[in-house]
């Protein structure tokens, strides 16, 4: 069967209203976005999920990640403050936010930004010694972050992190930086070990100065106790003389002869007990020792019940014989 001419203008419409249709219908996948541009001038952004345009007077312009992405940033030689030459690569991490600038503010978004990393990296190494880069990495990121970002912003970018991952100091460098190392532990531990020996010390000299303290409070207890029983013999001797000078008052010599008698015999035993002494020649006249003796036993008798009259009247007799012994001696 022969379609005539209106049956095939009809299919050909057909056909061109399902191509402008299909033309005029996008699917922007999430994680994009999607530049409209009319007539080569850009129009609007189509955000992710299904959207429409106007065929053949729109067109879909850039397809824009706006995924956060990560900027490899190689390695680059760069010299310090004090001119130590150092090898640093860093990473950086970016995101889009605006599709449209990201797209007509700047030709290449990657290559600007890695740019803009590798050259603020310089700067930012240049300005500070060796000690301090190594040790300030925090401080590295945050400056550089801060630069990077501010300048990426026109470009409709954001710059989340930029993390520094090494740096490697020059060979003789990081030679002397360990024997640094090294020498500074050193100290450390003579420092520490110097420490515990005074601490020590102290500790020692503290001791030392208590048992001192304990030994002389206990030489000033014992002094203090021999004083105060020195004390009570002296009172205890002086009330025995006071009776003894009483006694005598009286007329009772029983109780003098007695005290000389005691007195006397301890002499001799103290002459006889002497350590450097083997033989002890002590030149007594019997009538005196035996004066001596008769006072004590007339004394004794009186004490335990003898006669009393009898008891005064020989300790009386008995003082010529004793003040005789003495005399001959």
């Amino acid at each position: 069967m022969l379609l005539g001419g209106f049956d095939i203008f009809v299919i050909v419409l057909v056909l061109v209203v399902v191509v402008t249709i299909a033309m005029g219908v996008r699917t922007v996948p999430q994680g994009y976005a999607y530049t409209v541009e009319r007539f080569g001038r850009y129009a609007r952004t189509l955000t992710p999920g299904l959207a429409l345009i106007v065929p053949y007077v729109e067109q879909v312009g850039k397809k824009v990640n706006v995924m956060e992405r990560v900027l490899d940033v190689p390695s680059q030689e760069a010299f310090t403050r004090d001119n130590a030459g150092v090898t640093i690569d860093a990473v950086a991490f970016f995101q889009v936010l605006d599709a449209a600038r990201a797209s007509y503010e700047v030709a290449d978004l990657h290559q600007a930004l890695m740019v803009l990393t590798t050259t603020n990296i310089r700067t930012v190494v240049g300005s500070m010694d060796l000690d301090q880069l190594l040790s300030h990495r925090d401080e590295i990121n945050e400056r550089l972050l801060r630069v990077v970002d501010a300048a990426a912003s026109p470009w409709g970018a954001k710059v989340t992190r930029v993390e520094i991952r090494d740096i490697v100091p020059p060979a003789d460098v990081a030679g002397a930086m360990t024997r640094q190392m090294k020498a500074e532990r050193e100290k450390r531990a003579a420092v520490l070990e110097a420490e515990g020996m005074r601490q020590s010390e102290i500790l020692r000299a503290e001791g030392e100065k208590q048992a001192l303290i304990l030994s002389a409070e206990g030489r000033k207890e014992a002094a203090f106790r021999d004083a105060e029983a020195r004390e009570r013999l002296a009172e205890a001797e002086a009330k025995a003389t006071g009776m003894v000078s009483d006694a005598i008052t009286r007329g009772d010599l029983a109780a003098a002869n007695f005290i000389v008698a005691e007195k006397y015999i301890e002499a001799i035993r103290s002459i006889a007990t002497a350590p450097n002494q083997k033989v002890v020649i002590v030149p007594i006249e019997a009538a005196g020792l035996a004066g001596t003796l008769g006072g004590i036993a007339e004394l004794t008798r009186s004490v335990f019940g003898g006669d009393g009259g009898t008891a005064v009247s020989k300790p009386a007799r008995s003082v010529p014989a004793v003040a005789k012994g003495s005399e001959r001696s």
